[in-house]
This record gives structure tokens, sequence and C-alpha cells, in this order.
């Protein structure tokens, strides 16, 4: 079905040289993509405001690739309209754990979308958080962990909060495009290393015309998380626009889609940086879709991290483990055969 406030990102996706699938059957979890309905309500300004069930799974399966399982990230889709407000997130959940049920039926494809998902609840509430967090665990069985912002002050109500990540087993991802503050969730992590801490998009706004000054304390705000044995970091979301700011591959920037040679040309040495930092094994490629589509095909994506992790020299494990193992570990699936 033709939706046309997709019309214009879908029609410049089309513009693009279609490239030859690389590694086809190398099996790939998508540990992170959004779903939503943007129409009449998006102030984001990400160019396609309609990603449901039958969206993704298109992409999906014109791209080519080997695609097993996905994770929901959180993005704010279907709140509920009523009820306390802080419950009202839950509604997120229970809105994906019905994408995950109708994906599992096989009619939109192979591929189990939202095997895994992560949500969001206010840590501020402290010990109060519970109860959301305890209704997210029975809106699906497929809820994993949260995302969420931190008080520069770790406050002890988010503390307290934040404990309970482990007493229930979530996770924690947690983004900000200012990457200066990886050095406050490294000691968040360290606080805390009972929990899993899931770095989002490279940690911060990447930008490939970055100056040395920005680019060196990008890579010391890395170090400083890296160093924490229960952080992983998920390698993408460079493919993307951050608040006004658009990188020069954005479709209002670029006439047409760029190849994947080009993106490796851009963006190899921050993925590489990150990669190196953390290790294979505590790293995970990551769709960020629909956000980075606003850039980038998904077949072009994959193929841009597996001509990544070949020039890079990884082994068959160590691909292994960024292609599917990592997510697996870090949001508690059963890996694929």
């Amino acid at each position: 079905m033709s939706i046309p406030e997709n019309a214009d990102i879908e029609n410049w996706i089309a513009k693009e040289i279609p490239e030859e699938v690389l590694e086809p059957d190398l099996p790939i979890i998508d540990p992170h993509h959004h779903l939503w309905d943007l129409r009449g309500r998006d102030g984001l300004g990400f160019r396609q405001e309609v990603y449901l069930c039958e969206e993704i799974s298109r992409d999906i399966a014109t791209s080519g690739h080997n695609i097993v399982q996905t994770v929901f990230a959180q993005c704010g889709a279907f709140y509920r309209a009523d009820g306390p407000e802080e419950m009202r997130c839950v509604g997120e959940t229970e809105f994906v754990h019905g994408i995950a049920a109708m994906s599992r039926s096989g009619i939109y494809g192979p591929t189990r979308l939202c095997t895994g998902i992560f949500s969001t609840a206010d840590l501020r509430l402290g010990e109060r958080a519970a109860a959301v967090l305890e209704a997210h665990l029975h809106a699906s069985e497929y809820f994993r962990g949260v995302r969420t912002a931190f008080p520069s002050d770790l406050n002890e109500d988010f503390l307290k909060g934040f404990a309970l990540l482990e007493k229930y087993n979530l996770s924690y991802d947690n983004w900000s495009p200012d990457f200066s503050r990886l050095p406050r969730l490294a000691e968040l992590a360290n606080r805390f290393p009972g929990v899993t801490v899931i770095v989002n998009h490279l940690g911060g706004r990447i930008d490939p015309d970055a100056d040395d000054e920005e680019l060196n304390a990008w890579k010391g705000a890395i170090d400083a998380v890296a160093a924490c044995s229960n952080a992983v970091m998920k390698l993408g979301g460079a493919q993307m626009r951050v608040g006004d700011w658009e990188p020069p591959y954005h479709m209002h920037r670029a006439s047409a889609p760029w190849s994947s040679d080009r993106f490796m040309e851009a963006l190899l040495p921050r993925y590489q940086y990150a990669l190196e930092a953390f290790g294979p094994e505590r790293c995970m490629f990551e769709s960020n879709f629909p956000v980075d589509k606003d850039c980038i095909s998904y077949r072009t994506l994959w193929n841009l991290f597996k001509k990544m992790a070949n020039e890079l020299g990884l082994s068959k494990s160590e691909k292994s483990a960024v292609f599917s193992g990592t997510a697996a570990r870090a949001y508690r699936l059963t890996l694929p055969a």
C-alpha cells in the first residue's frame, strides 16, 4: 500500500543504483530500529512518517540480506493517551508486542521482528519506577530494557531507579548527540556492573567533516566508556541527521543516495576506532531505521557494514559477534542457527 506521506523518501531511495548483495546468507540481528506513525505530529523532521510492520518488512525483504531477528528501539510510539503519566510509556511496549505477533505469523516474511523490545521508564521516580518496569514486563515477554537520558549529577533518586534494572535483569540503552557525556555514562556503568549499558550510535553525533579537536575529544569519550566491561557499542547511526544538522549524504543535500564505497571512505575511521576500542565481542552493527533511511537504503547500509568488517580483517567468529552474537547476548535473544 502506497502512503503519500512517505513518497518523498521512497522516491529518493529509488534513485540509487542497487548494489549486489554481499554475503547474503550471513545471519544478522538488527538490534536497533523504530516503528511509528508520525502523520500530523512529526516534530522530529524524519522523512519516513509511517514505518510499521509492512514498511520494515518490505525494506528487509527487498534488501536481500539475511535479517533473522530485530530489536525495537524506544521512540515514543503509541503511548497511552490516558492513565497516570508515568505509565503511559507502557503503551509503546503493548504496541510493539502486537507487531511481534504479526511478524510471528509469517505473513510478512521469515524475519522475526521485535524479538527484543526496549522502551522507557522515568528512573527519576526511584523505587516507584518498579511499577512501570513491571507493567512493561507484563505487556510483553520480549521486553528487555529501557532507553533514557541520565541526570548530570546522577542524583540519588535516579540511582535508585537505575538499580531496579539489575533487579529485573534489564539493559540500559543511552544516546545523546553530545558525546562529552560518555565519561559520566561510564561512571554510571561502573556503579552498576551487573547492568548491560548499551551505547547507541557511536556515542554521539558523527560529523564526517569534524576537525581534529572534535575528533580527538570524541575518541577520548569513547575510550572512557569502552573501559567499562559491562558496556557495549552499537556501530551505526552515523548516517543520520541530528536536529537541524544534516550530513552531506542526507537526502536534502545529496541528489541521490551514496554508494557503500563512498560511505566507507567517509566513515570507516569512526567505525574502526569504536570497534577497536570495545572489541568485536562488545560491538553490534545497527540499522537505526527509518532514521538512517534519510541517507541510505537498507541494502546499501548492510553492504557497508559487511565491507567494513572485511576491510578490518574480522575473523569468522568476530563477524558473527558484530552481526548477531553481541545483540543476542545483550538483549537475551536466541541465536540463529
